[in-house]
């Protein structure tokens, strides 16, 4: 794999509305975007214009960098409906499945493919930015897959994993079918078998050049790409590069998307849990009191986060010693027992600062 450097597209705002019961403001959505907007995403997609007008007032509301989008079926309104709401992008998607192409739309290979055309065609009369999203794409024959990229002209076909079925061995082996060139491609995982990150790293790893990703998953049933865990990984992989983010604003930006869309993550989610960064064991804590990295698999704050020592009834005698020379005092066995029967009796927990403080006026 030589070094890549895909985009990422960020549809927060969008998936996360197609929960059950869930609905953001026009105020919480342009905080939203201006905080990707900080960490550097390329695209963020606000909504579906044609559902009413608060996509276009949130591109009314926001001056960013990123370019922002809207979806669209293969139909004439919502192409104006995108138009008049002011993207700089539209998505045009249809299900491409056979499945799905006859369950929804009702119409052949042929319908399908004349469908598609002319509604690109049309967006491209915008004078706008057009995407194409095969919706189900992955469901979908290959071969017929590549006839409809083949009749099309956008600047990403992006391949979904509308039901979330597929495994990073299935990604590859459904690319590698594929004659349209993966820089051509962007993907868009769903992440019901727990696999939406690892299938968009394969994806990137074949040569896919956007990847559809979103705040800590957020997004219809079991939510998609996390953005947070994608660029983590690609950062630590060395084989992945986002010049365009903003590492070090990371967690942070993310954070920012959360508290303004009112949503909130488990304690142990992956780089954005509180319990994350969180150690109180006593192997744990003694050993990265010295070398961090001896239980981190990478610096925190690299990505704009912090790690929390805690020190109480599970701390042992080899951190008792650490806490003890930080404080240049010499960790005698009478020093160490002071310092462990003072901590081991707190109700709570303390951090380092404060353990240090304990240590030094025993």
């Amino acid at each position: 794999m030589e070094d890549t450097e895909p985009v990422l597209l960020d549809v927060t705002c969008r998936e996360g509305e197609q929960r059950p019961g869930c609905s953001y403001s026009t105020e919480q959505k342009a905080g939203a975007v201006r905080a990707l907007d900080g960490l550097g995403v390329e695209y963020v997609q606000i909504g579906f214009p044609v559902a009413g007008p608060q996509t276009g007032e949130v591109c009314q509301r926001v001056d960013v960098d990123t370019k922002l989008t809207g979806i669209a079926r293969a139909v004439p309104r919502d192409i104006e409906a995108a138009v008049d709401a002011g993207v700089d992008v539209i998505d045009v998607f249809a299900p491409t499945s056979e499945k799905q192409r006859t369950e929804l739309l009702g119409k052949d290979e042929d319908e399908l493919l004349s469908l598609v055309g002319e509604t690109v065609d049309t967006a491209h009369e915008t004078g706008l930015e057009v995407h194409f999203t095969a919706m189900d794409g992955f469901r979908t024959d290959p071969t017929f897959l590549d006839v409809v990229f083949d009749s099309i002209d956008a600047e990403y076909l992006t391949i979904a994993d509308t039901v979330g079925v597929k495994t990073p061995f299935e990604v590859t082996s459904f690319l590698e079918e594929l004659s349209t060139s993966p820089e051509r491609l962007g993907v868009h995982f769903h992440d019901d078998l727990g696999v939406a990150t690892a299938n968009a790293l394969a994806a990137v790893a074949y040569g896919v050049q956007k990847v559809d990703v979103s705040v800590a998953g957020i997004g219809e049933r079991a939510g998609n790409v996390p953005i947070e865990e994608f660029v983590v990984a690609a950062a630590t992989s060395g084989l992945i590069s986002l010049p365009e983010i903003n590492e070090s604003e990371l967690i942070p930006s993310a954070k920012s998307v959360l508290a303004a869309l009112g949503e909130s993550v488990p304690d142990e989610k992956s780089i954005l849990g509180t319990d994350v960064f969180s150690h109180e064991s006593g192997l744990h804590t003694a050993a990265m009191l010295d070398d961090p990295s001896t239980f981190e698999p990478f610096d925190p704050s690299t990505f704009g986060g912090s790690r929390n020592l805690y020190f109480g009834r599970q701390t042992g005698a080899g951190a008792a010693r650490r806490l003890l020379k930080r404080t240049d005092v010499k960790p005698t066995e009478e020093r160490v027992e002071s310092l462990l029967a003072a901590l081991h009796g707190l109700d709570e927990p303390v951090l380092t600062e404060e353990a240090v403080v304990i240590a030094r006026n025993l």
